[in-house]
């Protein structure tokens, strides 16, 4: 997992913006990319999780969308990532009325290197996958906080108080 102090890895991927546009501006670009490095003015908190439409991923991100207005407000971009397609990423937004990013890095590059693509173990078995994650980047791009193996409940609330901080 990537460690507070260190430069944030940057990235171009598709991505869905939900209804993320507001205060901060359309990120996405006319070619439907999303580049770390143009978010960079403000700082970023850049959240990984395994599946879009799964109880405690939808939840995370109903959590972030319920309070992207205070984050915009904080002048925090909120992006969440998961190697979902482009379209269930799309899906997933409509669905729920979303309002932050969604990255999709179906190649898994990005996840690989923030250190959020890990073994796991479930009932017995070990398994490649995404461990739910939470970085937050300064706008300098380098990470100010990290949060691994996140537990969904009140955490968007803390990344939102660890953001203002920063901000």
């Amino acid at each position: 997992m990537i460690q507070t102090g260190e430069k944030a890895p940057d990235f171009t991927l598709p991505a869905t913006g939900g209804n993320a546009l507001g205060a901060l501006g359309n990120l996405i670009t006319e070619d439907g990319m999303l580049r770390l490095s143009d978010a960079l003015p403000h700082p970023v908190v850049l959240y990984f999780y395994p599946k879009d439409n799964t109880p405690g991923c939808t939840t995370e991100a109903l959590d972030f969308s319920r309070l992207a207005g205070e984050f915009a407000a904080a002048g925090v971009v909120v992006i969440g990532m998961s190697k979902d397609s482009l379209k269930k990423h799309e899906n997933f937004c409509a669905k729920h009325d979303l309002g932050i990013y969604l990255a999709s890095d179906d190649g898994g590059e990005t996840c690989e290197a923030y250190g959020a693509w890990a073994e796991k173990s479930m009932y017995g078995k070990t398994f490649w996958g995404i461990v739910r994650s939470t970085i937050l980047i300064g706008k300098d791009g380098i990470v100010a906080q990290v949060w691994p193996k996140v537990k969904v409940k009140g955490h968007a609330e803390e990344v939102l108080d660890a953001a203002r901080a920063l901000a």
